[in-house]
């Protein structure tokens, strides 16, 4: 755990009992002050109890006196739509209101790093999709190399339950934007922005909301080296800002489709190979077609933002490349379930929105496409310049037959539940295609979140394959 500093003797109150909530609780008695904690969920508070913390309802009259501070839990609105009710009376009080992100950040470094040859360092990924594969994808790449590395954030542990650094340890991040629009500490070593997409927006206040949000990662206090996505106009500012000018090394641009060769640094792969480029010499390239654990445009830029974090932090092409080829993916994101007679299986389930399933969808020749659940805003209108690759769609879930009236003239059925998906798919599908789980819908109709879908489907083409 990395103890609390700051707060030594002082109460900070503590809103959200999850895992970032009672990680924090933790880390701030280790600390040595006193956590007042709440959640409106009696089930979360008896676990914390249980623990032999106290709850104290933060909305009675006084409890708030002598806070310190307020620790929410990021899924906790604190703005937009409205703001929690305890948020907004501790910002009416002037209570300062931070998250594990901000407590991480100002209490990660300890005296002990004086008798360090190497500082620990810290890699934070952010970004609308792609952040959980490209934050895995650097730790993996360090591991390969041999570089002592812990990963956390919005993908495994919670910042504060990990091990304290050791020496030239590296600390790599997954932020979203929940966890970046509240910190009151953000100076990593290392900063990556792989693409912005609309998601959130209701969190946010629209499109502008959620990139400011993204962007102060890069705002707050600045990272030594920003690796930054310019496939959209948002990035290229971002990237603009961060420079001094194009020959600014401190910014490594990254594209998955575009040539970057007239930057200071820059990493691109078009055509399935990765190109890292530096002053006007192409310094390295990767052949990407072969990596089985990163099919796709949207894999290759994954690859290319681990590929320039990693470079950023001294490691050598060929190690780098060596690890993308023993990187199996993660589980619900372009994951290889299985194959049977040239038919592969693969399961993209976190392909939550259109923006992602677009991505999917452009990954493979030939597609029988499972898709539906809870549709956003706009159905899947925006996909239609995707669908050349989709032999026939399986549609499930509550938005069936509107995804339906959206295909145009791209052969659908109505299965409605995944178990018919997939056995329908299956027994259609002809060597050379691929059975795609790429939902473009949230799962909340039919499965608690995306992972559960992505394992029902897992569970069925196991069954199918024997």
């Amino acid at each position: 755990m990395i103890p609390v500093q700051g707060f030594a003797g002082q109460k900070v109150a503590v809103l959200g009992l999850g895992r970032s909530g009672l990680a924090t609780a933790r880390a701030l008695v280790a600390g040595g002050a006193e956590p007042l904690l709440w959640d409106d969920s009696a089930e979360a508070r008896g676990k914390a109890e249980a623990e032999g913390f106290t709850c104290t309802d933060l909305l009675r009259h006084g409890a708030m006196d002598g806070v310190a501070c307020l620790i929410t839990s990021p899924g906790i609105p604190h703005l937009y739509p409205s703001p929690n009710k305890v948020i907004a009376r501790a910002m009416a009080l002037g209570i300062p209101v931070d998250n594990d992100i901000g407590l991480f950040f100002r209490s990660f470094a300890t005296e002990v790093w004086g008798d360090f040859d190497t500082a620990p360092r810290v890699v934070c990924v952010t970004g609308s999709n792609g952040k959980s594969t490209t934050t895995a994808l650097i730790h993996h790449i360090l591991q390969v190399a041999g570089r002592p590395t812990q990963m956390a954030g919005n993908i495994g542990r919670g910042v504060l339950d990990i091990d304290p650094p050791q020496d030239g340890e590296v600390i790599v991040l997954e932020l979203s934007s929940y966890q970046t629009d509240l910190a009151r500490a953000l100076t990593p070593d290392v900063a990556v922005f792989t693409n912005l997409s609309p998601d959130h927006l209701d969190r946010h206040n629209g499109m502008g909301g959620y990139f400011a949000a993204k962007r102060r990662l890069f705002a707050e206090g600045g990272p030594d080296r920003a690796v930054i996505g310019v496939d959209e106009p948002e990035g290229q500012y971002l990237a603009n800002q961060m420079g001094e000018g194009p020959a600014d090394d401190r910014v490594i641009r990254i594209s998955s489709g575009s040539k970057l060769e007239g930057f200071g640094w820059s990493v691109f792969a078009r055509k399935g190979f990765l190109s890292e480029w530096r002053k006007g010499k192409q310094m390295a390239s990767l052949d990407l077609r072969t990596v089985a654990g990163l099919p796709g445009a949207h894999n290759h830029q994954n690859a290319c933002a681990a590929y320039a974090a990693c470079r950023a932090l001294g490691v050598a092409p060929k190690l780098i490349e060596q690890a993308f080829h023993a990187f199996a993916g993660l589980p619900h994101r372009s994951q290889l379930v299985g194959e049977r007679g040239g038919v592969r299986f693969i399961n993209d389930s976190k392909a939550t929105n259109v923006d992602a399933a677009a991505k999917a969808l452009q990954a493979f020749p030939k597609i029988r496409w499972i898709a539906g659940g809870m549709g956003k805003d706009g159905g899947i209108a925006a996909l239609g310049p995707h669908l050349g690759s989709v032999v026939k769609a399986y549609l499930i879930g509550h938005s069936a037959r509107d995804f339906a009236l959206q295909l145009g003239t791209v052969p659908a059925e109505i299965c409605e539940t995944m178990a018919q998906a997939v056995a329908q798919a299956a027994a259609e599908a002809e060597p050379g295609e691929v059975v795609l789980l790429a939902p473009a819908a949230a799962s909340f109709d039919q499965y608690p979140n995306f992972e559960k879908r992505g394992e029902d489907f897992t569970a069925r083409v196991k069954t199918l394959l024997g």
